[in-house]
């Protein structure tokens, strides 16, 4: 069960005020990143949950198919929370110290977010939010990368999963965390119709100087 820090969260907080940018500008400024440190995931902790290769299978709260196991308190947030508000924080950084098999999921969820906001700010004609919707859960179930995958930009970080059946689960649990965080990630950056300027200047950076696509 995650546990709350206020000192993390009055860190984060600065962290979203130094960011803070004119309403009519694209640019992320860059913040004294010295001050800060790189924010983990809650569940690294967690013994409960079971792995494939190092990763682990976290509970996500979510009405998807799939082999995610449900939360135990729906109000907590899930590992999918956790990636969309540490998102931009975690951005600043190219390096990153994994403390645990949750940190693995946090930096997968985190790279597949930069993906979905480079693809919104790619599309010539600004997408609607229903479009988005429709995008993003069509781009969350093609090619969901393994570790162990030729393509995967990570593998000297990650473990392969142990055989064919773990790959698969693997597989399929990755389907829908896709599929839920690209659903959450459109409801909170799409303001009156309109994808936030803040949230899709993050694409001019890439946590760790990574991308799954």
């Amino acid at each position: 069960m995650p546990v709350s820090n206020g000192r993390d969260s009055a860190a984060l907080l600065s962290i979203t005020l130094d960011l803070m940018l004119p309403a009519d500008s694209d640019r992320v400024r860059d913040p004294p990143i010295a001050r800060y440190q790189s924010y983990h995931s809650a569940y690294n902790d967690d013994t409960t949950s079971r792995q494939c290769g190092n990763m682990a299978l976290l509970p996500i709260r979510t009405k998807l198919r799939g082999p995610a196991p449900p939360p135990i308190d729906a109000e907590q947030p899930d590992i999918v929370d956790e990636s969309i508000d540490l998102f931009r924080a975690n951005s600043l950084f190219r390096n990153f110290e994994i403390k645990g098999p949750a940190d693995r999921v946090l930096i997968y969820l985190i790279l597949f977010i930069s993906d979905c906001l480079s693809k919104i700010a790619a599309s010539r004609v600004p997408m609607s939010q229903n479009e988005a919707q429709k995008q993003l859960s069509t781009f969350a179930i093609d090619n969901v990368v393994l570790p162990g995958d030729a393509n995967f930009p990570l593998n000297a970080l990650y473990a392969a999963p142990a055989n064919r059946n773990e790959s698969d689960l693997l597989r399929q649990y990755l389907a829908q965390a896709r599929q839920e965080t690209a659903s959450r990630l459109v409801e909170k950056i799409y303001i009156d119709g309109k994808p936030s300027k803040w949230w899709l200047a993050f694409t001019k950076r890439k946590f760790m100087g990574k991308s799954l696509s």
